[in-house]
């Protein structure tokens, strides 16, 4: 399965319809743009999936702003992760252990490498949870 099947499979709850892939971060946050040519952002640790750019002229002025490029690429939080696991095989990505949006610390004793399709699964699962329960707590077991 390649990753947006994955993303309409485990998201499209949200109203996604992704038909192409922008970016990719090593935490497994995608931007994708839909049938109607807008653009969202997925980021499985915050356990959301949203329009980010209404059309490509808005996404363009976006890209060019430093404190989203900061918070997308995580640089420094990649460095890190990267000391201490290495480079990332293929398929692969660092996924935080307990969710930033469950309180999860952006530390990486919280940080595993892990198939990326199954942080896609797993963030979209949780989320749903999460918004069927209506914020309210869910049972919640972190992956290992």
């Amino acid at each position: 399965m390649n990753i947006l099947d994955t993303v309409k499979q485990y998201w499209a709850w949200v109203g996604i319809e992704p038909v192409k892939v922008i970016a990719e971060n090593e935490f497994g946050n995608i931007i994708m743009q839909d049938t109607d040519d807008r653009f969202w952002r997925l980021c499985p640790e915050d356990l959301y999936c949203e329009v980010i750019a209404d059309d490509k002229d808005e996404y363009n002025e976006l890209v060019k702003d430093e404190e989203f490029n900061q918070d997308f690429f995580m640089d420094v939080f990649v460095h890190k992760a990267t000391e201490k696991y290495g480079a990332l095989a293929q398929g692969m990505k660092f996924h935080m252990l307990e969710p930033g949006a469950l309180g999860g610390k952006y530390a990486v004793f919280n940080v595993k490498p892990m198939a990326f399709e199954r942080i896609v699964k797993f963030s979209g699962e949780l989320a749903q949870k999460i918004d069927r329960a209506g914020g309210k707590k869910v049972n919640y077991t972190p992956l290992s």
